[in-house]
């Protein structure tokens, strides 16, 4: 009577295992698993697509709020640095006898209201509102190279969870099987057709998938709570990502090497960042060859004056005049060694510049060479080495049911489907994240054949 539901479950496994084999991997799991929901237990969290998560860091990240923040004060210095100073305003009492405090006793006693404005040397206004107009776009363009990182952060930590969540999913087929086995070693132990250290495998095996099951929950917690702090949220805010038939998993063809790494020459906004700066510091070299030129203080003042002349006559009011400039008699110590100063921070710019280049150049054909590797790799997995990895498993466990393969055989060929499959997932997340990665270096979406 113990044969029938030994073979019974035997066939459930042998379809399990076989029934891949006739649809894609992702169609398989979707018929495998139900819908997944959060493996916290959190089913009835909103599902968060990658869309979604890009929207919102873009509206609610306070890192990028910050950045905008300064670029938006750094617009506004331009106009101010390019005004004249605010003129003076004064008002004087000259020669005011103090005995009486009278300003009809003396004739050279007045009440002087005066008016004086600082005057820059022309050119100088307008090569600060350059250095300030420069400084303002390098902001802007670093607001854009944030919004490149941060989209980068997201999709390789929503694809990271994608990763965990189908290294999750794979772990409760593969702990069902193993129930299923260890079923199996104990009805022939019992039979007397299988040893005991069959039953006692099998339950290890189990143990160590219950451990990962462990560490790969942990292991979403704290990618969950990174990506909700950049999402500006709760870091215990459950995230549920889409089901897996919802989610597009195909890599696409990539243009070649020199055409993105050409592409990221001109749309990198780190790199218009690196530009403008050395052009605002070109500026600030111009404007320090200028200050050897001197300023100019202009004004006017009227003096008002009470009281006769000795024959009778109103005493005159006074008008004076003066125009003052500061004389650069340290230029060798102060405006010459500003004149040196600034063109070493020229050069500086412009190392930085090149710099920054060579690290993207790299980082660009390394990245590259990445997603072609894990893009191959998926394809290998897909068409060659998960096919071949099911069938060995059933047949063996065919085998097993006839004493002719080993039951530690069975296991290991199991725990290697395991594998596979685990390194299924983990490339096409991967291979998503250079993607991700990819497009921050460029600065731009068309990446793609």
């Amino acid at each position: 009577m113990w044969k029938l539901p030994f073979i019974y479950s035997n066939i459930i496994i042998v379809i399990s295992l076989l029934w891949p084999m006739q649809t894609s991997h992702a169609e398989s799991l979707n018929l495998l698993l139900p819908e997944y929901t959060d493996n916290t237990g959190q089913r009835s969290a909103k599902r968060l697509t990658l869309a979604a998560a890009l929207l919102r860091v873009q509206a609610e990240n306070p890192a990028l709020a910050e950045i905008q923040a300064r670029a938006e004060a750094m617009a506004a210095i331009p106009s101010q640095v390019s005004s004249l100073p605010d003129p003076i305003v004064s008002f004087h009492a000259l020669n005011l006898p103090t005995d009486t405090f009278d300003v009809d006793q003396e004739p050279m006693t007045q009440l002087q209201f005066g008016v004086s404005q600082q005057i820059p040397f022309p050119g100088k206004l307008t090569i600060r509102k350059r250095v300030a107009t420069h400084q303002a776009q390098a902001a802007t363009s670093n607001v854009d190279e944030i919004r490149l990182r941060l989209n980068r952060d997201i999709t390789t930590l929503w694809w990271r969870l994608f990763f965990l969540d189908r290294s999750l999913d794979v772990i409760d087929i593969n702990t069902s099987l193993l129930r299923q086995f260890i079923e199996i070693a104990q009805t022939k132990y019992k039979v007397g057709q299988g040893l005991q250290q069959d039953v006692l495998l099998a339950q290890l095996e189990l143990s160590k998938l219950l451990d990962r099951n462990i560490l790969l929950v942990s292991s979403r917690k704290q990618e969950a709570a990174r990506l909700n702090a950049l999402l500006n949220q709760a870091t215990d805010t459950p995230i549920v990502l889409p089901l897996l038939k919802d989610i597009t998993t195909a890599l696409p063809k990539l243009k070649t090497v020199a055409s993105i790494i050409d592409m990221a020459q001109k749309s990198r906004p780190a790199l218009t960042e690196k530009r403008l700066l050395i052009d605002a510091a070109t500026a600030r070299q111009e404007l320090a060859e200028h200050d050897v030129y001197p300023d100019f203080n202009v004004g006017a003042a009227y003096g008002f004056r009470d009281g006769n002349n000795m024959d009778g006559s109103d005493r005159a009011d006074f008008l004076s005049l003066k125009i003052g400039i500061n004389v650069p008699l340290f230029a060798d110590s102060k405006q010459k060694q500003a004149i040196s100063q600034r063109r070493s921070e020229v050069k500086q710019q412009q190392y930085a510049l090149q710099d920054s280049w060579l690290v993207i150049q790299a980082d660009i054909t390394s990245t590259l060479a990445d997603y072609e590797r894990r893009q191959e790799q998926t394809m290998l997995y897909n068409t060659g080495i998960l096919p071949q990895a099911r069938l060995t498993v059933a047949s063996m466990l065919a085998g097993y049911q006839v004493n002719k393969v080993d039951f530690l055989n069975l296991i290991r060929a199991q725990i290697t489907l395991y594998n596979y499959e685990t390194n299924l997932w983990q490339s096409i997340s991967e291979a998503k994240s250079a993607l991700a990665k990819l497009v921050a270096l460029t600065g731009e979406e068309n990446i793609y054949e």
